[in-house]
């Protein structure tokens, strides 16, 4: 049933509310966003929307409404979202800011306006968060900062309110001790025989396993003597995702120790591929998959344990290599290059492992001292 009016049309629904609608200055008809329990009620929206009709602001309520959403100030969880969009980021990185997302500050924050937040709010979920995961805390500290520092840029906050001194710190790691040359010796002969050289390019290349696990016949030139890096792989949601190394320095030619090379040369003749495409370390049941890292690490574990390291991570023996690569001498700039560091700061980390060559030093320094012989 609709009764007509002099402006707009009331219709009441089977439901028992009412609905209205007008044909607007476009002449096309415009229906209210909404149905109204009362007729009053309805014929008062009618009343506004006359008055728009007659003043020289009218929209059309469908337009005003969509206006009005995205004028609406946002909630975090709807702007920490669209932050995440906004950003390009590795698949890794964006799956773990997902995931501290969903497990960490939409909980808390989900809800709230951003323009709510405030230091009182973050430093509660802060003291609320547990001891045990420390790390992982920090990480999450330290993205609500740089979601809320972004917010500021927006003009959604006068200040960030993210104050907890050092929070986003994580805690002092443990000092990792590079393998020593007799353990490398049995960590390799410990490895199934198509892995073993894998552990070779990891720690007297000082690669990343991401990046040696993406590596195909044709990135290793060993006529020349070096290995280049240019893509790496890394594992989100179960499947392997190929991309650019972690920075832009990670784009790099490693030259390769001499003594490996025919362990190196081993390695092609017998465990891949022909094809340039062929990758070095593949799936032990496909070859044209990569190898999954379960299957890496279960090896990794048995040889680390015949070695007598269990405190060894795989990604250690980039460390290791490193270590011995800041022994021989290598300056903070060629330490950035060979790993791949973005700044010298990140090398900066394996340059006391020189400092047991200082008694070497020293001595050398007193060669400069004596008197040529005649």
């Amino acid at each position: 049933m609709a009764s007509r009016r002099g402006f707009g049309t009331l219709r009441r629904l089977p439901s028992k509310r009412w609905q209205a609608t007008y044909v607007g200055p476009d002449l096309a008809r415009h229906t209210a966003p909404h149905t109204f329990f009362a007729k009053v009620d309805a014929e008062a929206w009618l009343a506004k929307e006359w008055a728009l009709v007659n003043g020289d602001d009218w929209v059309a309520p469908k337009r005003r409404a969509e206006l009005a959403q995205r004028l609406a100030p946002p909630t975090f969880e709807e702007y920490a979202r669209q932050w995440l969009v906004d950003r390009s980021l590795k698949p890794r990185t964006r799956e773990g800011y997902e995931h501290l997302l969903r497990r960490y500050l939409e909980p808390e924050f989900g809800d709230l306006l951003v323009s709510d937040l405030t230091p009182a709010l973050v430093r509660r979920w802060w003291a609320g968060l547990s001891a045990d995961h420390p790390t992982v805390n920090a990480r999450a500290y330290a993205l609500l900062r740089a979601i809320l520092a972004t917010a500021v840029t927006d003009e959604l906050l006068a200040s960030n309110p993210c104050r907890v001194r050092a929070a986003s710190n994580p805690p002092t790691k443990k000092e990792i001790r590079p393998a020593t040359l007799a353990e490398l010796d049995v960590l390799v002969q410990q490895m199934p025989d198509q892995l073993r050289a894998l552990v070779l390019l990891c720690a007297w290349c000082a690669l990343r396993v991401g990046e040696v696990l993406e590596l195909r016949r044709r990135d290793l030139d060993l006529n020349r003597g070096v290995v280049k890096v240019t893509r790496a792989v890394s594992w989100v949601r179960g499947q392997p995702i190929v991309g650019t190394p972690k920075s832009a320095a990670g784009t790099r030619e490693v030259s390769v120790p001499p003594h490996i090379v025919p362990a190196l040369e081993r390695h092609l003749e017998k465990h891949v591929r022909s094809g340039a495409d062929a990758l070095l370390f593949p799936s032990m049941r496909d070859h044209q998959r990569h190898l999954q890292p379960t299957v890496l690490h279960t090896a990794w574990r048995k040889a680390r344990a015949a070695a007598g390291r269990e405190d060894l991570r795989i990604h250690d023996l980039r460390h290791t290599g490193a270590t011995m690569a800041a022994m021989t001498g290598a300056t903070l700039a060629e330490l950035q290059a060979r790993l791949g560091h973005s700044t010298v700061a990140a090398a900066l980390r394996y340059q006391h492992a020189a400092q047991g060559r200082d008694a070497e030093i020293a001595a050398k320094l007193s060669e400069l001292a004596r008197p040529p012989q005649e």
